[in-house]
């Protein structure tokens, strides 16, 4: 048995903590990034992983950072023989890679090297990849290129959203990475170098991608509103009010109409022209409300929607 310090922060991480605890590896700590302040009240919340390590009365520690000593000191008094991390969202220092007897190893969700970095789900869909997965590798010092114990690929569907492909990858990763803890316990676990040639940069979603440029292909929209739901949901404006975009599919179909102009608003969808081809929006989210299907927000604001209106003013 292997006694288990687990690092992580957001819903991806707990369903991964979910997974190894009551199985043949002690979690005897929880590490997850400090109480934020967050929703319209700004309320402070705990991270998804101090909820659950807290139900299951597993101790949790909350550091700034890990590059100070009384944090480094912490981990060193738990001993553990690994730590796993997952979604952390705060860097290792070199000293804490140290600390562990087997190492720390991460739960990575994408095909290693492809999309290290921070939005790996996102960036794979918004790439238009058909393809993704959990790769479970030992941390070095770099970012994602450590050795790779195992990789595990999933199908990206052509209507997942991030938060359906995290669902899946959560579904692989639990297993997967108990396979490489028993791996590292029996002392047989084999690691692989990573191809740096293979290695994309996914950077961290920054709010302001998320406002929808009409000039681009349709495919390219219609990537981009998948990867970004359900956070941080792609927008477009319409007569100054923010409109936010929940699900929409692409069409070759070609129009002479400006970028952002709604072509039509027929069988519940709206038609947007785009630099090329044409957007179906099927699910909006209008300021004030919330999410509906296009077909529903017709019944009551067909106006709005009108045939030449200008999405982008």
């Amino acid at each position: 048995m292997l006694t288990i310090a687990f690092a992580g922060t957001p819903e991806f991480a707990a369903q991964h903590l979910q997974f190894l605890i009551g199985r043949e590896h002690a979690v005897i700590a929880a590490y997850t990034q400090p109480d934020r302040r967050a929703g319209r009240g700004k309320k402070t919340t705990p991270s998804a992983v101090k909820i659950l390590a807290n139900a299951h009365h597993i101790p949790v520690f909350q550091p700034e950072s890990l590059k100070t000593l009384a944090a480094q000191e912490q981990l060193q008094e738990l001993a553990p023989d690994v730590l796993v991390v997952v979604a952390y969202g705060l860097i290792l220092p070199r000293a804490v890679l140290e600390i562990p007897r087997l190492g720390c190893i991460n739960v990575h969700g994408s095909l290693l090297p492809r999309w290290r970095g921070a939005a790996p789900i996102q960036r794979a869909i918004e790439a238009g990849d058909i393809e993704t997965g959990v790769t479970i590798m030992q941390m070095d010092e770099g970012l994602d290129t450590g050795k790779m114990i195992e990789r595990v690929a999933c199908a990206i569907a052509p209507t997942d959203t991030s938060a359906e492909v995290a669902s899946k990858l959560c579904q692989i990763g639990g297993p997967a990475l108990l396979r490489s803890l028993n791996a590292l316990e029996r002392g047989d676990a084999t690691a692989t170098t990573q191809d740096e040639t293979e290695s994309c940069y996914a950077a961290k979603i920054d709010k302001r991608e998320a406002l929808i440029d009409w000039s681009q292909s349709a495919v390219t929209l219609e990537c981009k509103i998948r990867a970004f739901n359900p956070a941080p949901v792609a927008y477009s404006t319409l007569q100054g009010d923010r409109i936010k975009l929940w699900r929409a599919s692409s069409t070759g179909q070609s129009s002479d109409h400006p970028p952002g102009t709604i072509v039509s608003s027929e069988e519940g969808v709206l038609r947007v022209a785009c630099g090329q081809g044409s957007l179906l929006v099927e699910q909006i989210q209008l300021p004030g409300k919330s999410r509906m299907t296009v077909a529903e927000v017709l019944n009551s604001r067909r106006q709005l929607f009108s045939s030449n209106s200008q999405l982008g003013t």
